[in-house]
């Protein structure tokens, strides 16, 4: 593993440029944090459940913004200080990765070795979701912890979540090579694995390889356009297995310059 101190500094993605002083004022209970990133965002898929009519608006809001270009939207939408909670129509719509990349900003603006991390979730449907949360180093026990900023009270409710979103029981949320590695011991059902109705071994290989990009700084790569995927093409070749448990198994090592093989 690399030095932790790496990871407290800014990526492209998360640095949060001119809205630094104002992350400054912010308390450092990732507690609290978590709770102005909550009121700030509204994810794109729950649009219904916070009274916002889904119909109005588009793919585009999928699209993972830098940090700094997301608060400027955030504060466009609604000038007051990022700290005070805002009603859902007057937030900024983005997916989990947003939820996670903006905690890990916060975080690491607060000196906390923070990243986000690619994986499945335990506490969005049977079997494991497709899902990006945030990891970020406890100085107490020198040890790595998870937080997903996406669980407010509504999801809490609506998915029965007990658990504390600041420091997640490492049972509810698989890293995509944990994931990988218990598929390939044959502890995993891989069709339990996925992003909706897409599952298997081919979607665990694209979050291994996001999960890797994220490990490198690169919070989005062209991992992300799987939709592209022809079904012909969502398939992993037996060439690849032995690349692939390296990467599930060590994530973090020097980027490997893999294009997704339905772009050649």
């Amino acid at each position: 593993m690399q030095d932790v101190d790496v990871w407290r500094t800014h990526t492209p993605f998360s640095d949060p440029g001119v809205h630094v002083g104002a992350i400054a004022a912010f308390p450092a209970e990732i507690g609290r944090l978590i709770e102005i990133v909550q009121g700030v965002l509204v994810h794109s898929s729950w649009l219904d459940e916070y009274g916002l009519d889904a119909a109005r608006f588009t793919a585009a809001v999928r699209t993972t913004l830098p940090v700094a270009r997301r608060l400027d939207d955030i504060l466009a939408r609604d000038p007051q200080p990022l700290d005070v909670p805002r009603p859902p129509e007057r937030r900024s719509i983005g997916t989990c990765r947003d939820y996670a990349l903006m905690l890990c900003a916060f975080l690491r603006a607060k000196g906390v070795p923070a990243r986000v991390r690619c994986g499945f979730a335990a506490y969005f449907r049977q079997g494991w979701e497709d899902h990006w949360v945030t990891e970020y180093r406890d100085a107490r026990t020198e040890s790595w912890r998870l937080a997903d900023a996406q669980i407010d009270s509504m999801l809490r409710h609506r998915n029965r979540i007990v658990f504390d979103p600041a420091d997640m029981p490492r049972k509810a949320f698989l890293t995509a090579g944990e994931a990988w590695l218990s598929f390939r011991r044959a502890e995993a059902d891989p069709g339990a694995f996925g992003h909706g109705e897409t599952t298997g071994s081919w979607f665990m290989k694209v979050n291994v390889l996001r999960d890797h990009h994220v490990l490198n700084g690169r919070e989005t790569s062209d991992w992300d356009r799987w939709r592209e995927a022809a079904p012909t093409r969502r398939s992993v070749r037996d060439d690849d297995l032995e690349m692939l448990d390296d990467l599930a198994a060590h994530p973090d090592q020097k980027l490997v310059a893999l294009a997704p093989d339905w772009l050649d």
